[in-house]
């Protein structure tokens, strides 16, 4: 029976349990605090890249886990994947370049986990990384880019000592 629900599509979606997790991280990229004390633009770019950056440090966890996180990591993409091209479709983007968009957001995505994952630990690496990102290089009077590094490396750091099975229910901290 498992290889006809298999062979046919029966079964549950894998991604189903990453869900609480992407849920929790989505939640805490739109906490407002980010926006009034941290400076972050409050647009559809930053937010983005705060869910990019809170994304980039659950796979950083995830990638803790060894071989056995390696299959969590991709299905968290693939549910961060399906996010973003529903978001997309939603600002009227057509199907004809719904995959262009998807493209250039996973190649940012990539981008930023590799640059937060060597300037998590380098308090002036990821301030200046955020800068880059965040603010695409032009932090205005507002942006307050050690105040976002400091929550940031606080949620690594609280996701670093929290159990495999409470960051998959979508424990951050």
């Amino acid at each position: 029976m498992k290889f006809l629900k298999s062979l046919f599509g029966f079964g549950p979606d894998p991604r189903e349990e990453l869900v609480p997790l992407y849920t929790a991280i989505v939640a805490e990229a739109r906490d407002p605090v980010w926006y009034a004390e941290g400076g972050v633009p409050d647009t559809l770019d930053g937010r983005f890249d705060m869910v990019a950056a809170i994304l980039s440090l659950a796979l950083l966890r995830i990638d803790a886990e060894g071989d056995a996180g390696r299959a969590s990591s991709a299905l968290l993409t693939e549910v961060f994947i399906d996010d973003m091209e529903g978001q997309v479709r939603q600002l009227g983007i057509g199907d004809v370049v719904v995959g262009k968009h998807l493209g250039k957001m996973v190649a940012a995505m990539g981008g930023r986990l590799s640059v937060y994952r060597d300037a998590i630990d380098d308090a002036p690496a990821l301030e200046a990384a955020l800068v880059r990102n965040l603010w695409r290089g032009e932090p205005g009077p507002e942006a307050k880019p050690a105040f976002v590094a400091e929550r940031l490396r606080a949620i690594a750091a609280g996701l670093k000592a929290t159990s495999w099975s409470a960051v998959l229910a979508g424990r951050l901290r």
